[in-house]
């Protein structure tokens, strides 16, 4: 994970890895606006309307879930976003890629979250759950299950599926 950069740097550095989609640059503006509020032992009044401003927006109008409170690095690209959860306990690293439809969250515990590292790119509708770490460079194929962790510089492809027992079938009279 990359040391947190001063808030300005951010800015610029989101703004510029999100060029050509104003959508995403509007929402990682504003992200940071109320992240940079964000304090974890107090709950500060510009805090709260950073907070309810950005949630308005980019969740209530834009269907973004990438709470305030979560720890992202700089450069973070997203595209379309529409459908994006993040659970405020995942750490994603810089120059992380998400599209839309991506679900990082955890599976049992409020805080059993995904730390994803620096350089990871992750498809549309894949999903991240539990305490997995997702390695520097590592790729998630579109619909990807995670429920492990991942080496750096891997991909992974596919939904993890398991066998469950078979259950009767009602008689059709």
């Amino acid at each position: 994970m990359s040391r947190k950069s001063p808030f300005h740097v951010d800015v610029f550095q989101d703004w510029d890895a999100n060029r050509g989609y104003p959508k995403s640059q509007i929402v990682m503006l504003s992200f940071r606006v109320a992240n940079r509020q964000h304090r974890p032992d107090r709950m500060t009044v510009r805090y709260r309307i950073a907070a309810t401003l950005y949630k308005i927006w980019s969740e209530w109008l834009l269907g973004i879930e990438l709470p305030p409170s979560t720890r992202v690095g700089a450069r973070l690209r997203l595209r379309h976003g529409v459908g994006l959860v993040v659970n405020p306990h995942t750490l994603i690293g810089a120059d992380v890629m998400l599209r839309h439809g991506v679900t990082l969250g955890n599976r049992h515990h409020e805080s059993d979250c995904p730390r994803i590292e620096d350089g990871v790119e992750i498809g549309a509708m894949a999903i991240v759950i539990g305490p997995v770490r997702v390695g520097a460079g590592a790729r998630i194929g579109a619909g990807a299950i995670v429920v492990d962790d991942i080496p750096d510089g891997m991909s992974v492809v596919g939904a993890k599926g398991r066998l469950l027992l078979r259950q009767e079938q009602p008689n059709a009279e």
